[in-house]
């Protein structure tokens, strides 16, 4: 008999295989080989270690937590009270400054910003897993890292008002956060250009010889890029300590995931660069967590890179330029709206007995006035003086750019 768990012993839903792949957000169901599930409908839902030692077919999908809440117990991973507490705190959080993000924009008050409604398990149970010295190579969308990471409200809303307390100093587009003193890198606009510098980093740690491995995000459109088969060929190769983060939330923008590859999964793209490709439900903190602890923990022991392909959704717009209406049906949303990430896991957590309305309502005043806040703050923040520019650039200012800068001053 194969390795992992039936429906019959762990309630996990037949319609959740079929519906993932025959959602229209691909336009078509991606073919699945094993196992056929019009003939077997006892689905299998493999721990991280069997897929790994057994090599098995990247159809296979790792869940612990399923769409009602309820869970494998014997595949739960060993997470304390608080740090659950902690993890659901950090999502609820990465959707409410998400949503206040997007109603800032739409007031003029911001000028751009990158959604990430929907993906707050996928961004928080990986971040999770790391230590604050490891390194983060995140994208546009991946507000749930930095959270995870400690950086303050204030501080992400400073980079999108592009104020003088923005640590970019209004140099790089909203959305782009980087945090120098966090190891969180700022963020590149061209899609999959960070990750061959992830590996660097990556292999910057092994020839140091230092206890640290590099996160490096994607998403699935990135997988269609030269830089992405770069940075994994290097990284199989000279087996960098590095962890591919592939949040395929099913859309490039407007191109479906159907028209980035003709293979099975992304996840198996791994196995061309000599490594192990996994895929979770997106959507389940748990098996992100799990997945991820797996892979972090074989990175540092020097057993190379992991590819993880966590299957989720991107339930807002691409951008704030963008309309997904015209490309994504009503229905398609309303489906993946049942699958709300937050609202699993916070069911999770009420029937272990962790959770409960109040505790709810305590969260989601307190994290709305700390919202509320940090925005009425940084709104007083004074704009980048005009004599930055000068900074930054050079070591010692030569002399034609002080004569620039000092003609800027006498005009000013």
């Amino acid at each position: 008999m194969e390795p992992g768990i039936s429906t019959e012993d762990s309630n996990c839903s037949i319609t959740f295989k079929i519906d993932f792949f025959a959602s229209s957000q691909w336009e078509q169901p991606l073919p699945i080989k094993s196992p056929d599930v019009s003939s077997n409908p006892s689905l299998k839902f493999w721990k991280f270690e069997e897929l790994v030692s057994k090599s098995s077919s990247p159809q296979e999908i790792l869940q612990i937590m399923h769409v009602e809440g309820n869970s494998t117990q014997s595949f739960e991973p060993k997470i304390s009270i608080e740090n659950l507490k902690r993890m659901y705190e950090a999502m609820v959080l990465t959707r409410l400054f998400d949503i206040k993000s997007l109603n800032l924009q739409r007031q003029g008050r911001i000028g751009f910003y990158v959604p990430c409604l929907g993906q707050e398990a996928a961004q928080v149970g990986s971040a999770v897993v790391v230590r604050s010295d490891d390194w983060l190579l995140p994208t546009y969308r991946d507000v749930g890292v930095a959270f995870i990471r400690g950086i303050t409200v204030r501080r992400m809303f400073a980079h999108l008002m592009g104020n003088s307390e923005d640590a970019m100093l209004g140099r790089q587009m909203p959305s782009h956060w980087g945090f120098k003193d966090t190891n969180y890198v700022s963020v590149a606009s061209t899609i999959a250009a960070h990750l061959p510098v992830a590996v660097g980093v990556a292999m910057g740690i092994k020839i140091r010889k230092e206890d640290k491995v590099v996160l490096a995000y994607h998403g699935d459109g990135a997988t269609s890029e030269g830089d992405f088969h770069v940075a994994l060929n290097f990284a199989g190769v000279y087996k960098a300590p590095t962890v591919f983060i592939c949040e395929n939330n099913g859309w490039a923008i407007s191109v479906p995931v159907s028209k980035q590859t003709a293979s099975q999964s992304l996840a198996q793209k791994a196995a061309a660069y000599g490594f192990d490709g996994v895929r979770v439900d997106g959507n389940d903190v748990l098996a992100v967590y799990k997945a991820t602890l797996d892979a972090v923990e074989n990175a540092r022991r020097g057993g190379g890179p992991t590819l993880i392909e966590c299957l989720t959704y991107r339930m807002g717009p691409h951008s704030t330029s963008d309309d997904p209406t015209k490309y994504r049906t009503k229905e398609e949303m309303e489906l993946w709206k049942k699958r709300d990430p937050i609202q699993r896991f916070k069911t999770f957590l009420e029937t272990k007995g962790f959770w409960n309305e109040g505790s709810e309502r305590s969260l989601q005043s307190r994290i709305e006035n700390e919202l509320n806040l940090a925005i009425k703050e940084e709104e007083k923040v004074p704009v980048v003086p005009v004599e930055s520019i000068f900074g930054d650039v050079y070591k010692e200012q030569p002399w034609f750019l002080k004569e620039e800068q000092e003609s800027e001053e006498r005009i000013s």
